[in-house]
């Protein structure tokens, strides 16, 4: 098995490539420990020293680690836990938490469902190319609430990403948004 690895614009993110489905159903996101009982593969990443989350895409994972720590000594015991995971075939996620709906106001929903088109078709392909994530978390009164996740969460490069390419986009094909927001 080989395992591809990338950079991302976040320095403190690598994006790891297995060649297989990772988590197909829904992309997933651990900011601790604790909060991975529901996946033997992020469990694996968080008994790794330095490692601060583990973000899982489609076919690729996203581990982000802590300053202090240098990749130089991370990536190999990374692609060693990678490795003995695809190999003993354990699932990646067990079950997936689905999360809550968006409410919108019913004068809001069709300018919601527009958004969730844009964000899923034009702008979710090139963050998932940059080993992250956009969710959509509302909108109201002009204002669309987004939550970069994997590599883009903390990116230096992200409120930019958020600023210039998601706002303008939006405002370009949807007038009624005047503004996008970051939320945690």
């Amino acid at each position: 098995m080989f395992i591809q690895t990338e950079q991302t614009p976040n320095p403190n993110t690598l994006k790891f490539i297995p060649g297989r489905d990772v988590s197909p159903e829904k992309n997933v996101s651990y900011e601790k420990a604790e909060d991975a009982d529901n996946s033997p593969l992020a469990k694996r990443m968080f008994a790794i020293e330095g490692i601060s989350s583990v973000f899982l895409g489609k076919d690729f994972i996203s581990i982000s680690k802590s300053e202090k720590i240098d990749w130089q000594v991370m990536k190999s015991l990374i692609l060693t836990q990678l490795m003995q995971h695809f190999m003993s075939d354990e699932k990646v996620v067990d079950i997936v938490n689905e999360e809550s709906k968006i409410e919108v106001s019913e004068e809001d929903k069709e300018v919601a469902l527009q958004i969730e088109e844009l964000l899923e078709t034009r702008v979710r392909p090139s963050v998932a190319g940059h080993g992250g994530d956009i969710i959509f978390h509302g909108y109201s009164e002009g204002v669309v609430e987004l939550e970069m996740k994997g590599a883009c969460s903390g990116c230096p490069s992200s409120l930019a990403t958020l600023k210039m390419g998601v706002e303008n986009m939006l405002k370009h094909y949807i007038p009624e948004v005047s503004e996008v927001r970051e939320v945690n």
